[in-house]
């Protein structure tokens, strides 16, 4: 046996030794969903058990109280592998969080079983807040991949991937200021706050014909208005803008700005605008570290689709994974959840 099927041995051995435990853990974080940078549970969970399978660990890493950096191995190259455990509000673990974890956790005690003394070192990333905060960039700005040479992240899906077709994403909140009246008595005497939201939303939707298939556009109305006699002087929105790369992200936030711009002159509200969260990359995925994915999940008869056969879907979600991308060659591959509708 050569040194690299020996090191696989010595990886599957690992993992399939702590098997059950990792499951544990699994459905312990999918038990306590916690929100964005609210994730205590998960995080005191997981460092802990990194640290008692040898790792050396930096909680609350990069200023941010739920991120950690957990180290183990030396020599000269280190390969990063994400954790991510964040839930969604109202749904809990949904996008599969959990299980996120759980293979980060493998995968990097797999590496650290696998490599020789001097022959790498593994950093396993735990990176808070995916769901819309963005802790990968804060990590990133913050100096987390200096010195890191590879990046890899799983992530449960209906079906299997290699190449991840997960796109750019920008979040946009937005308020409108206009003045109150009494709706029935003296409406001329108002500033519509909410026409103005009511129009940009309408905007968009009429620029829809014009947008690329691969962008998309959506948001909700958080605030609307207190009574139905009283014309709205204050309303607010979330909206996400996503586009299938950074350059086409560029062009397609432009014009939807001009939609709400547009609406504040012709309701004569002041508009406000802001990103109140990281802007999201497109996710690059790494030729050589897709094809070694493919090459090894077809040892445990997993047959994933080529490049090319993948390149014609786009998921439509987005990740801060893309912004880890644009940074160090990095994969992100998606393992199969099968479902009922799957299999139909």
């Amino acid at each position: 046996m050569g040194r690299l099927e020996a090191a696989k041995g010595r990886a599957g051995e690992a993992i399939d030794e702590l098997s059950a435990e990792l499951r544990e853990i699994s459905l312990s974080i999918h038990g306590k969903p916690e929100l964005s940078f609210e994730e205590h549970h998960a995080h005191g969970l997981l460092t802990d058990y990194l640290e008692a399978k040898g790792f050396e660990l930096t909680r609350g890493a990069y200023d941010l109280a739920t991120a950690f950096r957990a180290e183990a191995g030396s020599g000269p190259v280190t390969a990063a592998v994400f954790c991510e455990y964040d839930a969604l509000p109202g749904i809990g673990h949904a996008c599969g969080h959990n299980l996120i974890a759980i293979s980060g956790l493998a995968t990097g005690i797999a590496l650290k079983a696998a490599l020789a003394a001097g022959e790498g070192r593994v950093v396993v990333f735990g990176s808070p807040a995916e769901e819309g905060g963005g802790g990968k960039v804060l990590m990133i700005e913050r100096g987390a991949l200096s010195g890191i040479d590879v990046a890899m992240m799983l992530h449960p899906a209906p079906g299997d991937g290699a190449w991840a077709n997960l796109i750019a994403r920008e979040e946009l909140a937005v308020d409108y200021y206009g003045r109150n009246a009494h709706a029935g008595a003296t409406p001329w005497e108002g500033v519509n706050a909410l026409d103005a939201l009511v129009t940009a939303y309408s905007a968009i939707s009429a620029m829809r014909q014009q947008m690329r298939p691969t962008d998309r556009v959506h948001g909700i109305i958080t605030r609307g208005g207190a009574k139905p006699n009283i014309i709205p002087d204050h309303t607010s929105a979330e909206f996400y803008v996503r586009a299938k790369n950074s350059r086409d992200l560029e062009e397609l936030r432009a014009k939807v700005r001009g939609c709400f711009e547009g609406a504040a002159t012709a309701t004569g509200c002041r508009l406000e605008m802001r990103v109140p969260t990281p802007t999201y990359a497109e996710v690059v995925s790494n030729d050589v570290m897709a094809e070694a994915y493919c090459e090894n999940m077809a040892a445990f008869e997993v047959m994933l689709p080529t490049k090319e056969e993948q390149a014609g879907g786009i998921a439509g979600a987005s990740t801060d994974m893309g912004n880890v991308s644009y940074e160090v060659p990095s994969i992100h591959p998606a393992f199969a959840i099968p479902t009922e509708a799957a299999n139909r």
